[in-house]
């Protein structure tokens, strides 16, 4: 399926709950849920998978889906819309869907949505260090959307709309490469 369809499909899901989720009175419970269940989703390559494979059973998606939601206490409404992107076998858009929900609170809260990559999970003590430093830089609260990506090797790479700050340890060596390469 070409990315523009599942970037439409995500979004569509994600203003159905973020919809919801305000007749509710149940943005905050909504956002944490959805916070746990991408950390759970980035920790768990079997859960990728199971989100993202096509031959999978939908009724083998739906009872793993509801069995996640069930031991993670997930709220009533992310526990239906979970069943009901198992049902409608949209999985796959899962991720997108978090992150078009994310993006969507933040607009609306009007937040600055900051993307940060680590080599490993941050702790919540440090993505709360990293909002506030990112609040006192942009003048704003920020929304943060943590993600892993392993070969950075350490630091940060922090990305607010087409700012990019690059702290990255393999960006760091990259750049002493090319300076070494320069003496030689």
């Amino acid at each position: 399926m070409a990315s523009e369809d599942r970037g439409a499909i995500a979004d569509r899901y994600a203003l159905a709950l973020l919809e919801l989720a305000e007749e509710s009175a149940a943005l905050d419970p909504i956002a944490a849920d959805l916070r746990a269940l991408r950390a759970m989703i980035a920790e768990s390559a079997d859960l990728r998978r199971l989100l993202v494979n096509p031959v999978i059973d939908r009724g083998l998606q739906e009872r793993a889906i509801a069995a996640l939601a069930a031991r993670a206490q997930f709220g009533l409404l992310v526990v239906k819309f979970l069943g009901l992107m198992a049902r409608k076998r949209r999985l796959f858009a899962l991720e997108g869907a978090i992150g078009a929900f994310f993006a969507r609170l933040a607009a609306k809260r009007g937040e600055a949505v900051a993307r940060v990559a680590s080599a490993r999970p941050l702790s919540e003590s440090q993505l709360q260090a990293v909002a506030s430093a990112l609040h006192r830089a942009l003048g704003r609260g920020t929304s943060v959307e943590a993600v892993v990506d392993s070969s950075l090797l350490g630091g940060l790479v922090v990305q607010v709309g087409s700012r990019m700050i690059d702290g990255s340890l393999k960006t760091k060596l990259q750049r002493l490469s090319l300076a070494m390469k320069g003496v030689g």
